[in-house]
């Protein structure tokens, strides 16, 4: 799936890298829903993670080399001569003897040919189009219109749907007077579902009305007091008491010359992206047409095939260009409910969310309280290290996943548990807690917070130990050169230790999640009243070898403007068990006058590709936030950052 991160360019380089082909002629086509399209990774047709050039770098590369020996097989066979005496070039079969043919002369024969059971792919010395910035193929539609997103679906005799649903997480609808509903111009129908009540309408604006003029009663259920005071309660004394070993080497708990103590916590975040949810379904009696912004196409065959009656096979999936994604289009919600409508009122359903309906739909980045205690022996030196994080299970939330038999939420503790430091006493547990509220994948995942936790956890030790932050990670990354690799380019491209002009300071940040590699330095400045103003970030990305350069950097500075709309602004609140936040004006994200000038420097690797949509994100909101120390004297904790707390007295 296409959500910005660049894989409708970077995929097709895989195989025309290696088929020989010529750059200028190439187009993309969407696959189809099919188990043939399986992401090599998750072993399903789905996008996230991170992985679609991790996990298609590989086969993608030897479909390309195959057909390449194919299409030589062919000239070969039609010169009568020997394959060895070929090569290709830009489209073309070429012999030693001046003779070519091109490749769409040779594709006919070529299809007849054996395929090879085995094929030699390039070396990195002979490449010619991976690793070359190439213009992304995406781009001309998204500039002249002509791309087709979700909302964009138009079918013949199309009823669009707006829902409501539930104000309370798990709530249940008690009754419904849909009077007024059905009065307004344009509404055909009227219709509850599991999920709620749907106004099915001619047009957008008519099914809105309709749904605003529902009046309807709730039964609250069980979370009618939920509230983030009690949410943050509940996971504090998680953290405080303990849970599931996760990691155990030495004794974490021995004695020290210095003992450094600290709780973290970080909210729930919606994913907020720019085109709200949307599915267009249509149940037919045989089989199910679904046109959607989707990251799931093969979960979505067999849970639509279940909730529209046939086959998963039968349920054909058209992937439109999603306008974000962020993990919260691998959710099934939008789906599901635009199939039931559409089997109930036998026509084709639009059904599209508002801003608000997305902003309260529940699927949101877990809240989590994080505790450490690290120990300093009497040199200054990290001697040990232990974590307890509570947070809600997403895989458990998921619904395709199980928690492990040693009860740890593997996304609930990456980033910690993996801790990357020589710590020779450390002890990660997870106390798992529940507030009712459904979490979801968010962009990075657990390393979005995690890594917040851990890497101003790190500075505050570096701290009271007297050693300067770079200096004092570079000691505990002896036995790990990426993340040194990664660390010492930002703290070199950003100039660490040199002035800076009055008022501005740096705080740096390391992480490696979804197989790479990111340090990165921010420049900051807190004004009198607490408003922290991020000038520069410098990143440093270790992602393996690179398939295309300039779409590395663009997902860098994506990252970090999506990660510094967390940190400066985002979380969802409850009250009375309601959302607080419906839309951009109490749910900010960052705006043009805040970004910070990037810099993006990628580090030389001959290491297999690693992912490059997320790892930007994780070390942002520690770097800005360890900067924030360096100017303040004060630790940030709990995110977002807050203005009343850093205002100078």
């Amino acid at each position: 799936s296409e959500m910005g991160q660049g894989v409708h360019t970077a995929i097709p380089m895989l195989v025309a890298e290696e088929i020989d082909a010529d750059w200028s002629k190439i187009k993309m086509m969407q696959a189809p829903a099919d188990p043939a399209f399986n992401n090599p990774i998750f072993g399903m047709q789905a996008t996230g993670g991170s992985t679609s050039v991790r996990g298609h770098w590989e086969p993608m590369r030897k479909a390309g080399a195959t057909a390449r020996a194919m299409l030589v097989a062919a000239a070969a066979a039609q010169w009568k001569a020997d394959p060895a005496d070929c090569r290709t070039e830009k489209g073309v079969v070429l012999h030693k003897s001046g003779k070519k043919l091109t490749y769409g002369q040779l594709a006919a024969a070529a299809a007849k040919q054996a395929v090879p059971t085995e094929v030699k792919l390039k070396s990195a010395k002979d490449f010619k189009i991976l690793g070359t910035p190439a213009k992304r193929l995406d781009t001309p539609a998204k500039v002249n219109g002509k791309a087709k997103f979700g909302l964009d679906v138009r079918l013949p005799g199309m009823l669009t749907a707006v829902m409501a649903r539930p104000p309370v997480p798990g709530g249940k609808l008690v009754s419904v007077d849909d009077s007024k509903a059905k009065a307004i111009p344009g509404v055909k129908q009227v219709v509850q579902i599991p999920g709620g009540v749907a106004v099915l309408a001619q047009g957008y604006w008519a099914a809105k009305q309709g749904r605003d003029a529902l009046q309807i009663k709730w039964d609250d259920g069980a979370n009618a007091a939920l509230s983030s005071e009690g949410v943050s309660k509940m996971l504090a004394e998680g953290a405080a008491k303990g849970g599931a070993v996760g990691r155990n080497e030495g004794d974490a708990g021995a004695p020290v010359a210095k003992k450094v103590e600290a709780v973290y916590e970080a909210p729930f975040l919606a994913h907020a992206c720019m085109e709200p949810m949307n599915a267009t379904v249509w149940v037919k009696p045989d089989e199910i047409e679904v046109w959607a912004g989707t990251q799931s196409q093969g979960p979505s065959q067999g849970i639509l095939g279940q909730v529209g009656g046939v086959a998963p096979g039968k349920v054909k999936v058209h992937t439109m260009y999603l306008g974000g994604g962020f993990g919260r289009r691998f959710a099934p919600d939008f789906t599901i409910d635009a199939t039931l409508l559409s089997k109930i009122s036998g026509k084709p359903v639009q059904l599209v969310y508002t801003r608000e309906d997305d902003m309260k739909a529940y699927f949101y980045r877990p809240a989590s309280v994080t505790r450490f205690v690290g120990g300093l022996d009497a040199s200054g030196k990290a001697v040990s290290f232990s974590a307890c994080i509570a947070s809600p299970s997403i895989m458990e939330a998921s619904g395709f996943m199980k928690l492990p038999a040693d009860g740890v939420d593997e996304m609930a503790v990456e980033g910690i548990r993996d801790c990357p430091y020589d710590f020779p006493n450390l002890r990660v547990e997870y106390a798992r807690r529940e507030p009712g509220v459904q979490v979801w994948f968010w962009r990075s995942v657990g390393h979005s917070q995690n890594l917040f936790f851990i890497e101003s956890f790190v500075d505050e030790m570096a701290a009271a130990a007297g050693k300067d932050p770079v200096e004092f990670r570079l000691g505990l990354l002896v036995k790990q050169p990426r993340y040194k690799g990664a660390l010492e380019l930002a703290a070199q491209k950003a100039g660490w230790g040199k002035p800076l002009p009055a008022g501005v300071h740096r705080g740096i940040a390391v992480a490696q999640s979804f197989g790479s590699y990111v340090a990165e330095v921010a420049e900051v400045s807190v004004g009198k009243d607490g408003k922290v103003k991020v000038h520069r970030v410098v990143a440093a990305v270790d992602c393996g070898m690179t398939v295309n350069p300039e779409i590395i950097k663009r997902q860098i500075e994506s990252a970090i403007v999506y990660g510094l709309s967390a940190a400066l602004h985002g979380k969802i609140t409850f009250k009375d068990g309601k959302v607080e936040q419906s839309n951009f004006h109490d749910y900010p994200v960052l705006r043009i006058d805040e970004m910070p000038k990037v810099e993006v420097h990628i580090v030389a690797s001959t290491e297999p590709p690693g992912g490059i949509g997320e790892p930007g994100l994780p070390p942002l909101a520690p770097a800005v936030v360890n900067a924030v120390f360096a100017a303040t004297g004060k630790r940030v904790r709990k995110l977002p950052l807050d203005a009343a707390a850093l205002k100078k007295a």
